[in-house]
């Protein structure tokens, strides 16, 4: 493992998706905790891909939220809630995973959930190419209900406390420092022990992304 520049890591992920031969789009799982750096990293990667004339699907599980009234019945700062009641990962294989895996016919949709406006959501079914690559960033993705449904995994890493100074920076202009502070603490970290003890991740991944200085990331591949 040493460190590269955000280019060649790009590149070599780039590579990673290319290497990947099946009748069907490509799924691949960017994992790893809250204000690691997984969305801009998967943000990156799709535009790479698509710089080479891939078709790039472009997904995330924050689309895939449970409503807020159903997330929270163990309380707001629930670790345990963070893991089991957050996302519907039935919605997500239905609707997304497993139209575009081995036998499905293709026909997705990207989202059942708005954020914003805290709503169901049902938006029109696209038919993807076979060739297809389909980028999906979120936490917990490697969890028994997911686990199956990726061609390559990618881990992102980053330290505890380095997410939490990420998180109190992001956040500044909604939440206060201590609210921020409390909901990594209390909620977010603790689920990401939870999950990296129960499901071990890092044993189930292809590539894992160290990402504590974004400008030069490290590389180590898990599985060839």
């Amino acid at each position: 493992m040493r460190q590269r520049t955000r280019d060649e890591v790009l590149g070599r992920l780039a590579e990673a998706v290319g290497s990947v031969t099946v009748a069907h789009p490509t799924r691949v799982a960017v994992d790893g905790p809250p204000a690691a750096g997984k969305t801009t990293l998967a943000d990156e990667l799709a535009d790479v891909l698509r710089g080479q004339g891939r078709h790039v699907i472009r997904a995330t599980i924050d689309d895939f939220l449970f409503p807020r009234a159903r997330r929270y019945p163990r309380g707001e700062y629930s670790a345990e809630g963070c893991y089991f009641d957050t996302h519907d990962h039935h919605a997500l294989n239905r609707v997304l995973l497993d139209p575009l895996g081995p036998g499905g016919d293709r026909r997705f949709q990207p989202t059942v959930y708005d954020r914003t406006g805290d709503t169901v959501l049902c938006p029109p079914v696209t038919t993807a190419p076979a060739d297809a690559v389909l980028v999906f960033d979120g936490v917990f993705l490697l969890r028994p209900e997911l686990i199956d449904r990726w061609e390559l995994r990618i881990f992102v890493s980053t330290a505890p406390e380095t997410t939490v100074r990420r998180a109190v920076v992001r956040e500044r202009r909604v939440s206060s420092r201590a609210d921020v502070e409390r909901r990594w603490r209390e909620r977010y970290l603790p689920a990401q022990q939870f999950y990296l003890a129960r499901v071990r991740p890092i044993d189930h991944v292809d590539i894992v992304v160290h990402n504590d200085d974004p400008q030069r990331p490290a590389w180590e591949t898990r599985r060839p």
